[in-house]
């Protein structure tokens, strides 16, 4: 058992660890409370998420390839139609 000076550094030094301890937690529990707010008014704004806009932006793409494809494919088609038409 330590007494005099060293008790008191000894006890100093326990409650500054607890009071790191107790603000680390109490740093996480606000980070959790700030982003589940952040999350909840990105929600109510409609906002879409970044995984969400490239899986759209790729059909996007997609459906305009194929809208080309199909329009030279009518191009060719109305051209031998013309020819057969002369």
């Amino acid at each position: 058992m330590t007494t005099g000076p060293n008790r008191i550094l000894d006890d100093f030094a326990k409650l500054m660890t607890d009071a790191a301890g107790a603000a680390q937690g109490l740093r996480k529990e606000v980070e959790t409370a700030f982003q589940a707010q952040a999350e909840r008014w990105l929600n109510a704004m409609d906002i879409v998420k970044r995984e969400e806009f490239e899986v759209v932006r790729e059909m996007a793409i997609k459906a305009r390839d194929e809208n080309e494809a199909l329009k030279a494919r009518i191009v060719a088609l109305e051209a031998k139609l013309a020819e057969k038409s002369a």
